[in-house]
């Protein structure tokens, strides 16, 4: 049995042969030159413009070109010529998912190269890449362990199965890329909605100190009320400015639904609208003395307070209730900003499986990627520390129980043991050699951890007669300070990204595997090649048979006839009914071809088309016959 796949590159020069013209595309793209290898791919689709692979090679240089309209084209051509090829409907699902409303018809494609060659992990990378772009991470979970099943080295289905776990979503995820929908119009609906909460908030924030200065300096408190109300009228005009520029009202609701932070920052708009008018309702006529001011006094009041006389209100009196109402009014108001950003830091820190990822950047070897996903998520592991360290804090002063402090002692416990667990220590000392600051931050959760267990210990171990040590001792001191410093660190490292442009500690700079490299994909491997011997064969011999699978069983028959081979060398037949329902639920089929000197096994990809089989070749062989001797020892 030999693997019949002729090309004959090695023996002519490429300006005779379309295929070695294809080999000369295929290596300039592993050296990432695309100009160079769209310049060759089209040489080999001029010499033969029936070959499928030579419109797959410019169309995959067409994209890392960033020609993503001609890419598209390339790729249609190729599945035209060829539409049983897994790699050419790779290669346009691939194409497709870079254009605007293209998300559909690719998971189409990959769906189809699925199931034209389930035994490739390419295709299955592709459909967990589609659906991690839409945001479905189980799915996606799903397809990249089913391509390392295939290959268990593939390096996009490693780094992109890491942001899986990491429950990773791209930039601006408002816009589901399955809509009609042009998402230039969902992000200018966005962007509109991002200006009306911080025009919004801004205009209130200044209204209100204006107000309170007004009513307790100038003693103006009737006139700051009417003044604060006139403000409420400057916010509504905004709001019909704004409104008026969103033209896919009906995408709102999806798109709210979609991107968390887009809806915290309109709630928080709404919040503040809310708080502002309870607070100008509830406004006193000077501060509260027994709440302090949210900014210092510049100079003394003109009318000493009621309290300062004297006339301090009965607990759970109404006036109590009122000025809680307007103390809580102006937190929200002047600190909403502050609460939005601590609780994105908490949310993000505590999203998916960072161990786990870890694992699979480890895996994926020397990419860049890669490399850059787990100094992130190193970050976020040491975010997920600090957070548990200062929860564990608060709860043990508001519950005063400092014997709670104790199990600060487990956390370094548990990252140590997640990191030996995860196989990912080996990753630890160049991360933190490239990043001090995280190395640092390591550093001080580990310690402000030992320390506060320490403030733990101390009153766990005091005897009864003796007086409990304030739970804030040397210990507890330490500890905070050890975790202001950590912040530090990451605050460090954030201006340092922000300030050269580089990736930052936070979960926005995680990247997907970026295919524009040396190694391949899968849509540039070549086409299944058909000899003048096998060809003429089909064409001629009555010894034809179609094997293919139907209900889970084996199924034969024989073919009527084979009317063409192209020059590509799909070969089109005329087969019985049987045969077109079952290729209907499974397109993978094997054409037999008898001839007096050999016989040949054409395994491919059937698709119907018109009153035809249409059958495109994943891979032929031939064998030949036994001599008599040969038959004879058998």
């Amino acid at each position: 049995m030999r693997d019949h796949a002729p090309d004959h590159a090695q023996h002519r020069s490429p300006g005779a042969d379309p295929r070695a013209w294809c080999v000369v595309a295929a290596a300039r793209l592993s050296r990432d030159q695309p100009e160079a290898a769209l310049e060759a791919a089209r040489q080999a689709v001029e010499r033969d413009p029936g070959g499928e692979w030579g419109h797959r090679l410019a169309s995959l240089a067409l994209e890392r070109l960033g020609r993503d309209s001609e890419a598209v084209a390339s790729a249609r051509e190729a599945v035209r010529l060829a539409p049983g090829s897994w790699a050419a409907r790779l290669r346009l699902g691939g194409a497709l998912r870079r254009s605007p409303g293209g998300w559909r018809e690719a998971w189409a494609e990959a769906r189809k190269a699925v199931s034209f060659a389930p035994e490739e992990p390419d295709p299955h990378v592709l459909a967990g890449d589609l659906a991690l772009t839409r945001g479905d991470h189980e799915r996606a979970v799903s397809s990249y362990e089913a391509a390392l099943r295939r290959a268990k080295d593939h390096p996009g289905a490693r780094v992109n199965l890491g942001l899986a776990l990491m429950r990773w979503e791209r930039p601006r995820n408002h816009h589901d890329p399955a809509w009609d929908a042009d998402p230039r119009e969902t992000t200018r609906a966005r962007r509109v909605m991002e200006v009306w909460s911080r025009q919004v908030r801004v205009m209130l924030a200044v209204a209100t100190a204006a107000v309170t200065l007004s009513a307790f300096f100038l003693g103006l408190h009737r006139e700051a009320q009417i003044g604060g109300a006139l403000v409420l009228g400057g916010v509504l005009a905004v709001t019909i400015r704004q409104a008026g520029r969103v033209r896919v009202w009906p995408r709102v609701p999806a798109m709210l639904g979609r991107d968390l932070w887009l809806t915290m920052g309109v709630a928080m708009g709404v919040a503040v609208v809310a708080a502002y008018v309870a607070g100008l309702a509830t406004l006193p006529a000077a501060p509260p003395a027994s709440v302090p001011l949210p900014f210092p006094l510049p100079f003394p009041l003109s009318e000493t307070p009621p309290a300062a006389s004297g006339a301090v209100a009965e607990p759970g009196s109404l006036a109590d209730a009122v000025n809680g109402v307007w103390i809580g009014a102006l937190g929200i108001v002047f600190l909403n900003g502050v609460a939005a950003g601590g609780a994105r830091l908490l949310v993000e820190a505590w999203q998916g499986r960072p161990v786990r990822a870890l694992t699979q950047f480890a895996a994926a070897g020397p990419v860049p990627a890669a490399r850059r996903d787990v100094d992130v998520t190193l970050w976020i592991v040491a975010s997920r520390a600090w957070w548990t360290l200062v929860l564990l804090l608060s709860i043990c002063l508001l519950a005063a129980q400092p014997r709670l402090a104790l199990g600060a002692a487990a956390v370094p416990a548990v990252v140590v043991l997640a990191f030996r667990r995860g196989r990912v220590t080996s990753l630890l000392r160049p991360s933190f050699r490239d990043d001090r600051p995280l190395a640092l931050a390591f550093v001080l959760i580990a310690a402000a951890s030992l320390l506060l267990a320490l403030a733990g210990a101390v009153p766990a171990v005091a005897g009864p007669g003796l007086p409990a040590p304030p739970m804030l001792g040397p210990a507890g001191m330490g500890a905070c300070a050890a975790l202001a410093v950590a912040a530090g660190a990451f605050a460090a490292r954030t201006a340092r990204a922000w300030w050269g442009g580089g990736p930052g500690p936070w979960r926005a700079a995680l990247i997907p595997y970026d295919a524009f490299g040396t190694r391949l994909p899968g849509d540039a491997s070549p086409s299944a090649g058909v000899s003048d011997e096998v060809r003429h064969a089909a064409t001629y011999s009555r010894s034809v048979v179609l094997a293919y699978t139907q209900r889970g069983c084996p199924r034969a028959l024989a073919v009527s006839a084979v009317t063409s081979v192209s020059a590509s060398g799909e070969l089109r037949l005329i087969a019985g009914d049987e045969a077109w329902e079952a290729v209907e639920r499974d397109p993978r089929v094997v054409l037999f071809v008898g001839d007096p000197r050999f016989w040949a096994e054409v395994r491919g990809i059937a698709v119907p088309s018109g009153d035809v089989l249409r059958i495109t070749p994943k891979r032929v062989l031939v064998r030949e016959y036994p001599g008599r001797h040969q038959a004879r020892t058998r």
